[in-house]
């Protein structure tokens, strides 16, 4: 499922995490709702397609060598003007280049600020003894805080993926807690149930995290994504 000319030039570059901006172009594919997402070389660029995208903007790091970006000043949010984006490139490169002087920085995505939503995460790793495991829970900050997700074996149905949904302590937020609207869970089940066909047709990937997901009141979007392949032999 992977394309074959990205294969070939993972192969080339000798590296097996593809980019955010080539993981948002694989799920765009499978039929993921991504934020639009481009790749900015330089500075110059940043401000160039921040222009073409439209304010406000998210900017963040993009490099095989640095996987939670926001964690080492990676992620700048809520950009409005050239101005900002301007400050914001050059603060990140001096704070990246200062923490991490040996990382392969390949440049700076550039996408729109999504509307808030309830964060969720979409997740795959393989067991040694039951094979790809697909999991769906509370996310953002929130999955390595509150722990609230849910597994199943793929392939994951449509039933199993509802059973995964409602199986999260965390339902209720989904549910439309205290008066807040609920999110579409049948959107999300739809969301599960693709990146399970993704994965049955991919035997190369190793690890894969979609998070956040913006879950609305129609609707969800992938914000952000890591796709880890198997080594090559």
């Amino acid at each position: 499922m992977i394309k074959n000319q990205l294969m070939n030039s993972l192969k080339k570059e000798g590296r097996t995490q593809l980019t955010e901006v080539e993981a948002k172009i694989l799920l765009k594919e499978i039929g993921i709702p991504v934020v639009r997402t481009k790749l900015a070389y330089n500075k110059k660029e940043a401000i160039s397609i921040s222009k073409e995208i439209g304010f406000p903007i998210v900017m963040k790091i993009v490099s095989p060598d640095i996987t939670h970006k926001s964690d080492v000043g990676g992620v700048k949010l809520d950009l409005r003007n050239y101005t900002q984006v301007d400050k914001a490139y050059t603060e990140m490169m001096s704070t990246i280049k200062s923490k991490f002087p040996q990382a392969r920085i390949e440049g700076v995505s550039i996408q729109r600020m999504a509307p808030p939503g309830v964060e969720v995460i979409i997740g795959m790793t393989k067991d040694p003894q039951f094979g790809s495991l697909l999991m769906f829970g509370l996310g953002g900050i929130l999955v390595e805080l509150m722990k609230d997700v849910s597994f199943r074996i793929v392939p994951v149905g449509k039933k199993d993926a509802r059973e995964m949904i409602e199986k999260l302590k965390g339902f209720p937020l989904l549910k439309g807690y205290r008066g807040r609207e609920p999110v579409d869970t049948p959107f999300l089940e739809e969301m599960i149930v693709r990146v399970s066909e993704f994965i049955e047709k991919s035997p190369e990937l190793q690890e894969l995290d979609i998070n956040p997901i913006l879950a609305y009141g129609k609707g969800a979007i992938a914000v952000d994504a890591r796709i880890l392949l198997e080594p090559f032999s």
